[in-house]
Order: structure tokens, then sequence, then C-alpha cells
């Protein structure tokens, strides 16, 4: 069975330990079944890379590594740091997003 996430991708989040804590980032992919997140430049590493006939000089390569989902949050622009996301199930069925901080939606379809 899948394992659901409440974190998506494009969310806002802050990164809450490792050499990156405090950094405010957003998802470019989640990894659900390594249960990691690929962030915008967080978790950035150096990379060796031979000559090849794609990369002809080769070279030293900048690159982001997925970091795990239990060291982020959800960074909510209202309450301006990193809060827990709650899910509420409206009237019609469908599920939302919300701060569990400050009440506020983040879902905004």
């Amino acid at each position: 069975m899948a394992i659901k996430f409440k974190l998506k991708k494009d969310d806002p989040i802050i990164v809450t330990t490792g050499k990156d804590k405090g950094k405010k980032s957003k998802i470019l992919k989640v990894l659900k079944e390594d249960k990691k997140v690929l962030a915008e430049n967080i978790n950035v590493v150096k990379r060796h890379m031979k000559p090849s006939q794609l990369n002809p000089d080769g070279g030293i390569v900048e690159k982001e590594k997925p970091i795990d989902i239990s060291n982020v949050m959800y960074f909510c622009p209202k309450c301006q740091k990193g809060v827990r996301l709650g899910i509420k199930v409206l009237q019609d069925g469908t599920k939302q997003r919300f701060c569990k901080s400050c009440g506020e939606i983040v879902d905004k379809d």
C-alpha cells in the first residue's frame, strides 16, 4: 500500500535538521518509495564527472540530493514558521490541507 504524505510538489518548506537547518526552500519532487523529498538548493553536493559524450569537459558538478521527509516541515507564509499540516474533509467529500498552528487553508484551488 502506498504511503500518503501531506507535503506535495511546489510546497514551501523549512529544513529542521542537518547541515541546511533553517533554510527555506520549495519541493521539486516527492520520492514516496524512499520517504524523501528533493528540494531546491538543499543538500547540494559536488560530484566529479568524467568526460563523456554528453559532458565532454567533465569537471565538478553541483547537484541536489534528496533529504528525508522527516527533516523538513511545511513553511506557513502566515505564521512565518515551520508547521504541521492537518486534513479536513469537507461536506462534498473533498479533502483540504490546513495549518495546525493558525488554521490557514493551504490548498487554494
